[in-house]
């Protein structure tokens, strides 16, 4: 039963080393190209994943991941367009106001 725990937990790393690999832009991967490392991975089975963690995996990657607002009042830009609209249908009023009063 062990040994059969051990063997799925090594395929599901194997599988996760190689998505990692496909997952991950060209442009940001370190030493090699990535095609390299695909082999890499995909021939030495988990050494090629750890040599992908420790040489071509870029830096800093899966630690924290720059996320963006969650919902539309988190977003500044979104909370931004509010005020401007605000702003734009108060003056609109004022000069709404401004035009009804008779002039003396």
């Amino acid at each position: 039963m062990l040994r059969v725990v051990a063997v799925l937990l090594g395929l599901a790393v194997y599988i996760w080393f190689i998505v990692d690999v496909l997952r991950t832009s060209g442009a940001s991967i370190r030493t090699l190209p990535k095609y390299v490392w695909l082999l890499i991975v995909v021939l030495i089975p988990l050494l090629g994943g750890v040599l992908w963690l420790l040489g071509g995996r870029p830096r800093g990657q899966g630690r924290r991941r720059k996320r963006g607002p969650v919902a539309p009042d988190d977003d500044p830009a979104f909370l931004r367009q509010l005020d401007d609209d605000a702003w734009s249908e108060r003056m609109k009023r004022r000069r709404g106001e401004a035009d009804e009063q008779p002039s003396t």
